[in-house]
């Protein structure tokens, strides 16, 4: 990976971006998309979308989100300390003990998580699962009046960002969820800028998918793409707790995982594979036997419908302060995606049989 792209990447995780919130990652997208695309926009919903060969008759629309998941100020207490709800999904396990950013209006506050000793705790307490409820955030406030003089019920709130490397090419950050979807399909504008294209492409950083790809809705819409690929992240099985029952045998630095079922696409579907073997591009496969959660759902059901897949990112602990992805996946997923939309000639039928 070049130094641009790793800075690219960094810098973008470094953004409090939760679902609704967007603004600040969305503007490290704008400004990287402007390098490549021959128009870049955005919408109401606040997709950012860039665009090349926009004349040709044949649309090729890549999403990847770049919102994550987050929490939120529900409650202020008499003693200044504050209660939330989440936006998205999330495991409460994984937020004890956490540092937060909370985005507030006169700029970033700095809280902490908190939760009863375990010292404290009876048998019962200690035996049962653990609710939002058990947890709040002190921000050091002298009581309730102190509080809101920094933040309000309604700002929202993430784990602090950090951004860091492991062994092998891996890194670890939360938020990779999807925020490496966001990369990718942006640096995908990037190999493709000085390419002869026979497809017009539509690279959209999508919003508000951890609370039901409204942003994947609202831009497929409007875009109306005759094939549409998301770039998003999957499951892994190469840990301790892995699944590979459920999840197949997938793992970080063996390329992407490509999916068959009935969000994809086959004829899509095929294409991708076929370009990875002629390439000698790595990949791995998944079975989606139903919709996949992902912005090819939104894709697929556009308007009158249009030809989905899905490409995901091998993802350690996924919607966790700590996930793990492999730069090197990173790297193969742009290769694969440009060679794939290279290789088409705008003529292509993708209805099936």
């Amino acid at each position: 990976m070049n130094k641009d792209s790793y800075a690219f990447l960094k810098n973008l995780m470094l953004q409090p971006s939760p679902s609704g919130f967007e603004v600040p990652a969305q503007k490290i997208i704008r400004q990287r998309m402007k390098l490549f695309a021959e128009r870049v926009s955005t919408d109401v919903h606040g997709n950012v979308i860039g665009v090349l060969n926009e004349k040709a008759a044949m649309k090729v629309m890549l999403a990847g989100h770049v919102d994550e998941i987050g929490l939120m100020i529900t409650h202020v207490d008499d003693k200044g300390f504050l209660y939330f709800a989440m936006i998205g999904g999330l495991d409460p396990a994984t937020l004890v003990c956490q540092r937060v950013d909370i985005l507030a209006s006169k700029g970033t506050v700095r809280g902490v998580i908190g939760r009863k000793a375990v010292h404290l705790m009876d048998a019962a307490e200690r035996g049962r699962e653990l609710k939002l409820d058990d947890l709040w955030i002190d921000i050091g406030a002298k009581d309730k009046k102190d509080a809101m003089k920094a933040v309000a019920v309604g700002d929202p709130i993430v784990i602090v960002p950090d951004f860091f490397e492991l062994r092998n090419r891996l890194v670890s950050s939360r938020a990779f969820d999807d925020r490496v979807g966001a990369w990718v399909v942006t640096e995908v504008m990037g190999a493709l800028a000085k390419k002869k294209l026979s497809v017009g492409v539509y690279s959209v950083s999508t919003v508000q998918e951890e609370i039901g790809l409204r942003g994947a809705i609202t831009s497929s819409y409007n875009i109306k793409p005759t094939a549409g690929i998301a770039v998003d992240v999957g499951f892994t099985s190469d840990y301790p707790a892995g699944m590979p029952k459920r999840t197949g045998d997938i793992s970080l630095g063996k390329g992407p995982i490509l999916h068959v079922g009935a969000n994809i696409n086959p004829v899509l579907g095929k294409m991708l594979c076929n370009t990875a073997r002629k390439k000698g591009i790595k990949y791995q496969m998944q079975a989606e036997p139903r919709a996949t959660g992902t912005d090819a759902n939104a894709m697929q059901l556009a308007r009158g419908g249009s030809a989905a897949a899905l490409v995901s990112i091998p993802n350690r602990y996924m919607h966790s302060p700590v996930e793990v992805v492999s730069l090197g996946d990173l790297e193969t997923t742009v290769s694969l995606i440009a060679e794939t939309i290279l290789a088409m000639s705008g003529k292509e039928s993708f209805i099936p049989g």
